[in-house]
C-alpha cells in the first residue's frame, strides 16, 4: 500500500483503487469538503505524475476520458484547488509523492489498463438527493427530476414562471460554467426541445445564473455531476440532440388550484410584456413554458 498525507488531503493506493480524501484544513475549498472522498478504480486511471516545485510540488492523477461524471460535467473548468485529482505536496514529502506515483504507474502496466476513452462511467459521482443554494435560487436533484426554486433576487421572468421541474426523461445534457469572480457562470439544463437555448442565463428559466459567492456557487457542480452521471454516457450519443425523439409527456392533475395558478402566472407574464420587461420573443417562449408545465 502506498499512502501520502498532506494538509490538503490524503491519497491511499491499495493496488486496485486510489482513495482520495480531502483534508480538514481551512484552506481546503468548500467544494472539496462537500464532495468528500473519491474512490478511483485503477481501470479509470490514464496516468499519474509528480511535478516538483521550489515550495510545493503537485501530484496529479489523469483519468481516462469519459470515466468520471465530475470531469464530464465540469469540462476541466474546476479551479485547481477544488480539483480532487490534484494534491499539493510539501517539499519534504516529495519522495513519498514520487513513490505513490510510481506504484500507480506500475499497477497500470501490470494490469494493462487501456488509455482509450471509457465507454461507461467508472465513478459514481455524488449521491442523491443533492440540493444546493446558489445566488439565483436553490437547485435540487433526487435522481428522477431536477427542481429549481428561484430566489427573490432572480429575474422577474424566472419568478413569473414559478418553480422549474424537469424530469430526467426530458433532459439531454447539462451545461456548467463556474462563477470566476470576474465573469458570471451558469448551470443550464438542456431539454429535448431546447426552446430557451438562445436566452441569456439570467432570463432562461432552465438555467441558474451564477453571480454571487464563488465559493457557494461552485457547489452547483455537485448537481451538474449527479445529473450527468444518470444521463446516457457520451459514447452512446453523437453529441447532437437525438433525432425523431419526442419529449416525455408529463401528466399532472388539473385541479381548480392548478387553473388559478396558471391564470395568475399568465396574467403576470402579460404585465411584464406590457411593461416592456419581456420582449415579444421572450414573452412567447416563457408563456409556452408555463402552458407546457401545466
Amino acid at each position: 500500500m502506498a499512502e501520502i498525507i498532506q494538509r490538503d488531503g490524503t491519497w491511499v493506493f491499495d493496488g486496485s483503487t486510489v482513495r482520495i480524501t480531502p483534508g480538514l484544513h481551512r484552506s481546503v475549498p468548500l467544494f472539496r469538503q462537500t464532495y468528500g472522498e473519491v474512490a478511483v478504480p485503477l481501470e479509470a486511471v490514464a496516468g499519474v505524475g509528480y511535478e516538483p516545485e521550489r515550495k510545493r510540488g503537485r501530484l496529479r492523477l489523469r483519468l481516462r476520458e469519459g470515466a468520471d461524471p465530475l470531469l464530464q460535467a465540469t469540462g476541466g473548468r474546476l479551479p485547481e484547488a477544488a480539483d480532487p485529482y490534484r494534491l499539493a505536496v510539501d517539499v519534504d514529502r516529495s519522495g513519498v509523492a514520487a513513490y505513490v506515483a510510481e506504484e500507480i504507474r506500475r499497477a497500470l502496466l501490470l494490469d494493462q489498463i487501456p488509455k482509450e476513452p471509457a465507454t461507461a462511467y467508472l465513478l459514481a459521482g455524488p449521491p442523491v438527493p443533492v440540493s444546493v443554494r446558489s445566488s439565483d435560487g436553490t437547485v435540487s436533484f433526487d435522481g428522477a427530476q431536477v427542481r429549481i426554486d428561484w430566489a427573490d433576487t432572480s429575474d422577474r421572468v424566472k419568478r413569473a414562471t414559478g418553480p422549474r421541474i424537469i424530469s430526467m426523461g426530458d433532459l439531454v445534457q447539462v451545461e456548467w460554467l463556474p462563477n470566476s469572480g470576474f465573469e458570471d457562470g451558469f448551470l443550464r439544463f438542456v431539454t429535448r426541445d431546447a426552446v430557451f437555448s438562445k436566452l441569456p442565463p439570467e432570463k432562461d428559466p432552465y438555467a441558474l445564473d451564477l453571480w454571487g459567492s464563488t465559493r457557494r456557487d461552485l457547489l452547483t457542480a455537485l448537481v451538474a455531476t449527479a445529473v450527468t452521471a444518470r444521463l446516457p454516457h457520451p459514447s452512446t450519443r453523437s453529441g447532437e440532440f437525438p433525432d425523431g425523439t419526442s419529449a416525455t409527456a408529463v401528466v399532472r392533475p388539473r385541479s381548480a388550484d392548478h387553473h388559478d395558478v396558471l391564470l395568475r402566472r399568465l396574467r403576470e407574464l402579460g404585465e411584464l410584456h406590457r411593461d416592456g420587461v419581456l420582449t415579444d420573443e421572450e414573452f412567447a417562449l416563457t408563456k409556452a413554458a408555463v402552458l407546457r408545465d401545466f
